[in-house]
C-alpha cells in the first residue's frame, strides 16, 4: 500500500527571463526548490545539483516553460499534493493591499496593469494560467510586491501632477514589497530598535530601497513603475523626463523603442556597455564599468540620505538582495558615504558577511539580512487557503 500524500503549496515566482518555484508543507518547511532561467534564448532548468536543458525550443514561451515545468514539479514530488499555489504578483495597483485568492475579475483587474510592469506582470499571470491547466480545482493567490507599501502616508503616494492623474491612480507604488516585508518580520532578531528608523536597502539587478517606522513602509525609492529610483541591472532610476522628450523630439524615438532603452539597456550595462552584472563590473579593468559601480554606490548613498531625512534620522541600515547580501565592496563603498551619519564600518565582518557589519559603538548600525519573498507567499497563501 503507497504512503498517504501530504498536502503543499506551490510558489511560484515568474521573472522576465526565469521561474523561481519551491513547494513547502502546510507546516511551512520547504521541500523543494529550482528555477528556470535564460527564458528565450535557451531555456535551463536548475533543481538542487540538477541542471538540464528543457525538451522545449530555444525561443520557448513562458507559457511553454511552465507547463513543462509545472509536469515536472508533479513529477519529483510523488509524496506530495499540491492544495494550493501562491504567485508574486508585481503590480497589485490602488485595489490590493493585501494578498488575495485569485478571481476571473482579480485577474481582469491585474492584466490593466500590465502596462506598468511589462517585464513581469504578463509573466506572472502566466503563472497563474499555467496552474489552473494543471491543478484545476486547487485555490490560487496572488500576493503583491505594492501592497506592502499602502501603509505610506498619502503625501509620500503623490507625484506633483494635476490632480485627476492622481485621481486616476498615477501615484507612488512602490515594488520589491515581499522581500520588504520578509525583513520587516526578521528585525527584532536582528535589531536593538526594530521599531526605529531603518532602512532597508533590496539591492539587485532590480533595486530600492524602503523606509520604515514601526517595521512598515514609509517612503520607498521607486514609483508609478519600476523604474524610478536606484540605478539597477538594465534599468535607468531617477531619470529626468526631459530625457523622455529629447528621446521623442530629438532622436525621433518611438515609446516602446523609449520603453525597451530604459527598461533593459540602462541602469549598469547602459553605463559600462559590459554588463548587467555587478560581479562582472566589479571584476572589469574597464573604466567604464568602474563608474558604472560608482554610479550605482553615489545613488544608492544619496537616496539613504533622502529616505533618512523622511524618517527624521536613521538608527539602521539593512542590506538585502543578490547584491546586498553577497557583495562586500558595494556595501563597503556604500557605508562610506554614511561616515556622516555615525557609521563605523567593520570590515572583517564586512568581508564575512556577517549579520552585523559596523562596529558594536557605531551610532549608524548597519546589517546584512538574506530575504525570503518564497517564504513570505508560502505563508500567505496558507492563510487564505485555510481561513
Amino acid at each position: 500500500m503507497s504512503a498517504q500524500k501530504k498536502d503543499a503549496y506551490l510558489v511560484l515566482n515568474a521573472g522576465s527571463s526565469s521561474i523561481k518555484y519551491a513547494v513547502y508543507g502546510t507546516d511551512l518547511t520547504q521541500h523543494l526548490h529550482g528555477q528556470v532561467d535564460r527564458i528565450g534564448i535557451g531555456p535551463a532548468y536548475h533543481g538542487g545539483a540538477a541542471s538540464i536543458d528543457l525538451p522545449v525550443a530555444p525561443d520557448a514561451t513562458h507559457a511553454e516553460v511552465l507547463d513543462w515545468l509545472l509536469n515536472h514539479i508533479a513529477s519529483l514530488s510523488d509524496a506530495l499534493r499540491i492544495v494550493g499555489a501562491g504567485h508574486r504578483v508585481v503590480h497589485g495597483g490602488r485595489d490590493f493591499a493585501a494578498p488575495a485568492r485569485v478571481t476571473d475579475d482579480v485577474i481582469a483587474k491585474l492584466e490593466t496593469l500590465a502596462p506598468l510592469a511589462p517585464a513581469h506582470q504578463p509573466h506572472n499571470l502566466a503563472g497563474i494560467r499555467a496552474v489552473a491547466r494543471r491543478w484545476p480545482d486547487i485555490p490560487q493567490v496572488a500576493c503583491f510586491d505594492t501592497a506592502f507599501h499602502r501603509t505610506q502616508p498619502r503625501i509620500a503616494q503623490l507625484f506633483a501632477i494635476p490632480r485627476e492623474f492622481s485621481d486616476d491612480g498615477v501615484l507612488r507604488y512602490g515594488f520589491h514589497g515581499l522581500s520588504y516585508h520578509y525583513i520587516s518580520t526578521q528585525l527584532p532578531h536582528h535589531l536593538d530598535r526594530p521599531n526605529g528608523r531603518v532602512i532597508v536597502a533590496h539591492l539587485g539587478n532590480g533595486a530600492s530601497m524602503c523606509a520604515m517606522q514601526n517595521m512598515q513602509s514609509v517612503a520607498t525609492t521607486m514609483g508609478y513603475t519600476a523604474l524610478d529610483g536606484l540605478v539597477m541591472g538594465r534599468r535607468c532610476g531617477e531619470l529626468d523626463p526631459g530625457v523622455i522628450f529629447h528621446m521623442l523630439r530629438d532622436r525621433g524615438m518611438s515609446v516602446a523603442e523609449i520603453e525597451d532603452t530604459l527598461g533593459r539597456k540602462s541602469g549598469l550595462l547602459g553605463v559600462s556597455g559590459i554588463s548587467s552584472d555587478m560581479r562582472d563590473l566589479l571584476s572589469s579593468n574597464s573604466p567604464m564599468a568602474a563608474e558604472a559601480v560608482d554610479l550605482f554606490a553615489y545613488q544608492a548613498i544619496k537616496k539613504i540620505g533622502a529616505l533618512a531625512a523622511t524618517l527624521g534620522g536613521l538608527d539602521a541600515l539593512v542590506f538585502t538582495g543578490g547584491i546586498g547580501e553577497n557583495s562586500a565592496a558595494v556595501r563597503s563603498r556604500i557605508l562610506q558615504g554614511c561616515v556622516w551619519m555615525g557609521a563605523e564600518i567593520d570590515n572583517t565582518a564586512n568581508a564575512a558577511g556577517h549579520s552585523r557589519i559596523t562596529c558594536n559603538g557605531s551610532q549608524l548600525a548597519a546589517h546584512v539580512i538574506a530575504t525570503d519573498e518564497e517564504g513570505i507567499i508560502a505563508g500567505e497563501t496558507r492563510r487564505l487557503v485555510t481561513g
